[in-house]
């Protein structure tokens, strides 16, 4: 400690300073695809993603009761109508009150598929299978929002359709 104390007052009695590190200006951030201000998502309506946008308004629930197509064949079906203020939790699902396989007929309302009865290993239960009882986790409402990417998407039947016509 008393050498190196010595050391440099010795280099300072001669005019030489140690050699101070030079501060560097933080550089800029870079995106994963180059500058962030060039950056430019079209999901994000074409504003850089450096700059905060407005959300657009929510997408209103269309309520016609009016079943859609679906885009392939094991897609569950959107929710025709709107479903604010129904309970679907651990002790109650309001869905089945009208899809239940014993009420269907009486509400006009379309059966749940056999699917929803059967376990992981493919046996039938005589209620509903735990892992389909949340009916939201796969089945949407229907709204009137407009895609946000283009899509030129065709289901099989009509793909073989215009092979046919050909």
């Amino acid at each position: 400690m008393i050498i190196t104390l010595l050391f440099a007052l010795s280099l300072a009695a001669c005019g030489k300073e140690e050699p101070r590190p030079q501060v560097v200006a933080p550089s800029p951030e870079v995106g994963a695809r180059g500058n962030p201000a060039q950056d430019i998502d079209p999901i994000r309506r074409h504003v850089p993603i450096t700059t905060e946008i407005t959300p657009l308004p929510m997408a209103a629930v269309e309520n016609f009761d009016r079943r859609r197509g679906r885009a392939y064949p094991m897609q569950p079906p959107t929710i025709p109508h709107s479903i604010d203020g129904y309970q679907v939790d651990l002790n109650s699902n309001r869905c089945m009150l009208c899809h239940a396989r014993s009420n269907a007929a009486q509400f006009q309302a379309p059966e749940i598929s056999v699917t929803h009865y059967m376990d992981r290993d493919d046996q039938f239960l005589a209620e509903v299978s735990p892992r389909r009882y949340f009916c939201v986790q796969c089945h949407v409402v229907q709204t009137d929002a407009q895609p946000l990417v283009a899509s030129g998407f065709r289901d099989i039947d009509e793909v073989l359709r215009s092979e046919r016509a050909q």
